[in-house]
């Protein structure tokens, strides 16, 4: 018996199980929005009163998702935090209907459960997945400055244990079918073929009553009661003074790590504490008061405007309408660095086969075991079966000389950072490739203007700029020429796009966009050092605004040499205002390299950071110390990179603003609350930024002189968005 209820949801009736197919017409994800929220009302209403269903299964008619979430759409236009709360009680009401009915409810998921789709999934009585790569559960909202509101806040913490459950709400992260068996969200990991029988089967086994329910925390220790990780966890959760201990150090730990910048992680401890404590209908009321504060505030706005931004970037080819990428199925890469290594990796991971070329066998076998070290951590953190890393390793052959480049379609150069050794690498390059063939270089900040001079085929040279640790930095750096042809930069782009990368396009100059705005940054910090700033209390001020490290540790990180070297070819490209302060070359003298030689600003052990290494100040020949305020520093180093980014965006660099901001975000760790640079103008006024420039300008000099750009949005009153 079939019945086509609504253009959303199909229900098909089998031996009195009732299986809910969901299948959005014309998108590759399920979406929750106001109108599946009606059909599905109208779809519940007809199952719960046939008396022929005995049970209900949900499952998805996508190939690789059962449920993605609400569509953010619905709340771009949201004025108020009542017309969100009325939303969110709606599909509260509904989740509750379901947890309510006296008909079992199996949720069948294959695919991404997150979001709604999880809380949807948490509504129901028994839940199986599949063992396939693609399906995960998470409550991500916290990610986009908000928190589940149909009940996540609820449900969760009763199934899982509270701890277990802040976790995930906490940080957004996916939990794997593995994972989510051992923490109890699933019943059962099966085989995705077998799914749907699975489920039916388990219906009619819990309407019967031949399989009852046995689960949550309270159930696991009491079968596992000697097991020390649960005790622990109940002397916490099952009594007051323990959870008196557990609100106090999440509300800690939620403040070290945001500096008190989102509010969203704040709102979820209060949700939870609500309903543990107080009972579920004031958690509930909690979640949705908290829910529709958070959805008009700021900082969700900004992080929602990241995701759709994201989001476009998915679809955007980065070259004009109707150019297509050539078919690519194989990649070359050049250097067995940790770069070239981390490229090979992010490209088998994704099915490409891949050759790595390095100069003699020991550099080979560098890259090698860097692309191993990848599947690695991957398979360790069981995102995927040794057997899986097996294959993609498989993808991944080596060489010391450019046999097997004739059949690649893509070239990826990722060797030292020097214009002539990658000059001479594109020559060799091309007498080895077709016509055609795509190289592109990974350079920081060398023009690939400069090095389409080397090319006997400039259209086919491009630039790839990857972040490093390349398999878990998501952003990519597309540099095109006016030589370059539209096709070569629309292939790069969808190699990245495979690779997993959100991939920002920018036209040619030194530095491109992301290193180009980060120098003046890094400048400033070095210039606060010079005028007597100390390194610890540096780091943390911009910290504190909410950069993910300091910008001297940042420096460690990435190396003291290669700063001086990028420092070298931007004062080169733009004169005095992006003229270093003296220092850096003193300490590459000294071996000073940063972490890489355990010695730096920092000193390092064991391969951790030891604390300053006082004697460094000696080396810079800066004087003695002094008390800046943090905000005073903070400002300084932010409003350079501000500044640099609306150059970029002025002169051509970049596309738009929103290149910009995502570039910024991801690529360089802008602080996320703020929504990028172009937003955090928009928010403060071009003329307050301005104005602030100007400040600096005549207290510090020419290199705070501020774009051009700023200052006709300052005139005129126009706004970047």
């Amino acid at each position: 018996m079939s019945a086509n209820e609504s253009a959303i949801y199909r229900v098909d009736i089998d031996d009195g199980v009732a299986v809910i197919t969901m299948d959005l017409p014309g998108e590759s994800v399920n979406k929750l929005s106001p109108r599946s929220a009606a059909e599905l009302e109208r779809v519940w209403d007809t199952v719960e009163a046939d008396a022929s269903v005995r049970a209900v299964v949900f499952i998805s008619g996508k190939p690789d998702n059962f449920l993605a979430g609400a569509d953010l759409e619905m709340f771009a236009g949201m004025k108020s935090a009542d017309e969100a709360m009325a939303m969110v009680r709606v599909a509260q009401k509904q989740t509750l209907r379901i947890e309510a009915s006296k008909k079992p409810v199996v949720a069948a998921i294959n695919g991404a459960a997150l979001g709604g789709g999880c809380e949807l999934v948490l509504a129901c009585h028994y839940r199986i997945c599949t063992d396939d790569p693609k399906t995960m559960l998470g409550q991500p909202e916290v990610m986009v400055g908000l928190l589940p509101a149909a009940g996540g806040t609820q449900r969760l913490p009763r199934l899982i244990g509270i701890a277990d459950a802040l976790d995930l709400l906490l940080t957004g992260k996916n939990v794997r079918p593995a994972k989510a068996k051992k923490l109890g969200l699933v019943d059962e990991v099966v085989p995705r073929p077998i799914l749907l029988a699975i489920a039916k089967q388990r219906a009619r086994a819990l309407a019967d009553g031949s399989l009852t329910l046995d689960r949550g925390f309270k159930s696991r220790l009491s079968k596992n009661p000697f097991d020390p990780k649960l005790l622990a966890q109940a002397a916490l959760e099952e009594t007051p003074i323990g959870r008196s201990v557990m609100w106090r150090k999440a509300r800690t730990s939620v403040m070290k790590k945001t500096r008190g910048h989102y509010p969203a992680p704040l709102a979820v401890l209060e949700a939870v504490r609500a309903g543990v404590e107080k009972g579920n209908a004031r958690g509930y009321d909690v979640e949705a008061q908290r829910f529709g504060e958070l959805i008009v505030g700021d900082v969700a706005q900004r992080l929602i405007g990241i995701f759709f931004a994201t989001n476009e970037l998915k679809k955007d080819s980065g070259v004009a309408p109707g150019v297509k990428a050539r078919s690519v199925k194989k990649l070359g890469v050049i250097g067995g660095g940790l770069m070239g290594g981390g490229i090979a990796a992010v490209s088998a991971d994704n099915g490409y086969a891949v050759r790595l070329k390095d100069k003699d066998d020991d550099g080979v076998g560098r890259g090698l075991a860097a692309v191993r070290a990848v599947f690695d951590e991957r398979v360790k953190k069981r995102q995927v079966t040794r057997l899986a890393a097996q294959q993609k390793l498989a993808l991944v052959t080596g060489t010391t000389d450019t046999s097997g480049f004739g059949t690649c379609e893509v070239i990826i150069e990722a060797v030292f950072e020097d214009l002539e050794l990658k000059r001479r690498v594109l020559r060799e390059t091309e007498m080895a490739t077709r016509p055609g063939t795509v190289f592109a270089s990974n350079t920081s900040s060398l023009p690939i203007g400069e090095l389409q001079q080397a090319a006997g085929r400039p259209e086919s040279v491009v630039g790839m700029h990857y972040f490093s640790p390349v398999h878990k930095m998501p952003l990519l750096e597309v540099i095109t020429t006016p030589k370059t042809a539209p096709e070569a930069v629309a292939t790069a782009v969808a190699v990245g796009k495979r690779q997993g990368k959100t991939v920002i396009v920018v036209n040619d100059g030194a530095g491109f966009y992301t290193t180009r705005i980060l120098a003046p940054y890094m400048n400033e910090a070095a210039f606060l050092l010079a005028e007597g700033a100390r390194i610890e209390t540096l780091d943390r001020a911009l910290t504190d605004f909410g950069w993910p490290v300091g910008p001297i540790t940042l420096l460690d990180e990435v190396g003291i040499d290669v700063g001086h070297k990028v420092s070298k070819v931007m004062h080169h490209a733009f004169g005095s205002r992006l003229a270093p302060p003296a220092g850096l070359e003193k300490l590459v003298t000294e071996g000073r390299l940063g972490r890489k030689a355990k010695k730096g600003f920092y000193l390092y052990e064991k391969g951790r950071k030891a604390g300053v290494d006082e004697s460094v100040y000696a080396t810079l020949g800066a004087g003695p110390r002094q008390d800046f305020e943090a905000a005073q520093m903070a400002e300084r180093c932010t409003l350079q990179f501000v500044n640099e980014a609306a150059h970029c965006l002025g002169e051509g660099i970049l596309r738009s603003p929103r290149d910009g901001d995502v570039g910024a975000l991801f690529g360089l760790g802008f602080p996320p609350y703020l929504g990028g640079p172009f937003r955090y103008v928009d928010a403060q006024g071009a003329d307050a930024i301005v104005q602030r420039l100007e400040g600096l300008e005549q207290k510090h000099g020419a290199r705070f002189k501020s774009a051009p750009l700023l200052v006709e949005n300052a005139r005129n009153g126009k706004r970047f968005y």
